[in-house]
Order: C-alpha cells, then sequence, then structure tokens
C-alpha cells in the first residue's frame, strides 16, 4: 500500500529528537532562532503575537499532523511570534536543513505542506475579515463556529471541540477582552447554542450558531 504524504512525512520526524512539553509552556519566543522544524505529533499549540501594551492575539492554533514555524523553514524568515502549549504535548524536532533537503525530494510531501500552509492563510484571511466587521458577539461566535468545524468530535448531533478553549483564549482570537468575551458567550449559551462537557466548549446547534456568526452568507 502506498504511503500518504503525512504519513511520509510523521515517519521522516520520527528518525530525529522527541520532546514533550507541558500545558503552558513556552516552546518558542519572538525574535528567538529556532533549534530546528517541529511535527506536532499530540496536543495543541497556540502561534501568538504580543502588542506594545502586552495584549496577546492568537493567530493560529495547531494540532496534530501540523508543523512549525513553516516562515523560518522554508525562507528563514524571523519569526516574530511566541509558540505556546495549550495542553500536554509531543512534537519532533529535526535540523532546518535536512528538513528542506526531504521536501525537496518528496514532490508530494512538499505538495501536501503547501496545500496546509494555503488552508492556514485562507483561515487567517477570514479571522481578519471579522476583525473588522462586525461587533464583539457575531466574532465571539464565528470564532465559536471555525474552532468547532476544525478542532470539533460529533457526537450524538452535538460537536464537541477538543481544544480546551478558555474565556481568554477566545478574546485573543479576535482581539477583545476577557471579560467581553465572557459576556458574549453567555449570551449564546443563553440561546441554547452552546454549552460545556467539563473544560471543552460543546456546540449543541452548528448550524444555528453560524447564524450567529459573520460566516453565514
Amino acid at each position: 500500500m502506498k504511503k500518504t504524504p503525512s504519513f511520509q512525512l510523521e515517519l521522516f520526524f520520527r528518525d530525529f529528537a522527541q520532546l514533550h512539553y507541558k500545558k503552558g509552556e513556552t516552546i518558542l519566543r519572538a525574535e528567538d532562532t529556532p533549534t530546528g522544524v517541529y511535527f506536532l505529533s499530540k496536543g495543541f499549540v497556540r502561534l501568538y503575537a504580543v502588542s506594545q501594551k502586552g495584549e496577546e492575539l492568537t493567530l493560529i492554533i495547531f494540532k496534530s499532523g501540523d508543523f512549525f514555524p513553516v516562515m523560518w523553514a522554508v525562507n528563514n524568515a524571523r519569526t516574530n511570534y511566541y509558540l505556546e502549549t495549550m495542553t500536554n504535548v509531543d512534537l519532533w524536532r529535526v535540523p532546518q536543513d535536512k528538513f528542506l533537503v526531504f521536501i525537496k525530494s518528496n514532490p508530494e510531501v512538499f505538495f501536501e505542506l503547501t496545500s496546509k500552509i494555503l488552508v492556514r492563510f485562507g483561515g487567517l484571511l477570514k479571522r481578519m475579515e471579522y476583525l473588522v466587521f462586525g461587533n464583539a458577539y457575531a466574532k465571539v461566535a464565528s470564532i465559536i463556529t471555525i474552532c468547532a468545524e476544525r478542532f470539533g468530535r460529533r457526537e450524538k448531533g452535538k460537536v464537541i471541540i477538543e481544544v480546551p478553549l478558555t474565556h481568554s483564549d477566545l478574546a485573543s482570537m479576535v482581539g477583545v477582552t476577557r471579560e467581553t468575551a465572557s459576556i458574549e458567550i453567555k449570551k449564546i449559551e443563553k440561546k441554547g447554542l452552546i454549552g460545556h462537557q467539563g473544560r471543552l466548549i460543546v456546540v449543541k446547534n452548528l448550524k444555528g450558531l453560524r447564524k450567529e456568526s459573520l460566516l453565514e452568507s
């Protein structure tokens, strides 16, 4: 049976150093020079920026199968962002030069990685759109919808978002304060659209939530 590009990539990374981080640990700081390219095999990691006022804006949440930092890995671009674990995570790290040799000699893997980068870019464009347009309620509804579609597990007609998102996490993804995010989350809960299962958000009505968001065309 032919190995998929994703499986080929994982096998490649498994030949190198495996690392373990606990929840809340920093993998990379802004202006740090990365020590290699990381492949995430378990858990969730967020990439975020910090303003001069100390405000955080989460740009990407990485899940199992993702790799980072992309711009440095391919173009040697400086990293101006932080990488922090949202859960306990398992990673593999490979030297940049070996990573580049591998993807250049494996066109199918390179195409797979390019596709993932384009999907992330599309997601960032959508995020930029609702950071500018819409009120706080629509922004919060939008990011919960996106998280449900990207990180959700369907179960008995509901969608369980498998990333343990706090109100602060959601606030940092749409550029509002934690207090504002909490108020809007309560409004969404009162409409019966979302609930909680332990520390996880449960979307009870994804179609209804999408109608409350900026994503419904």
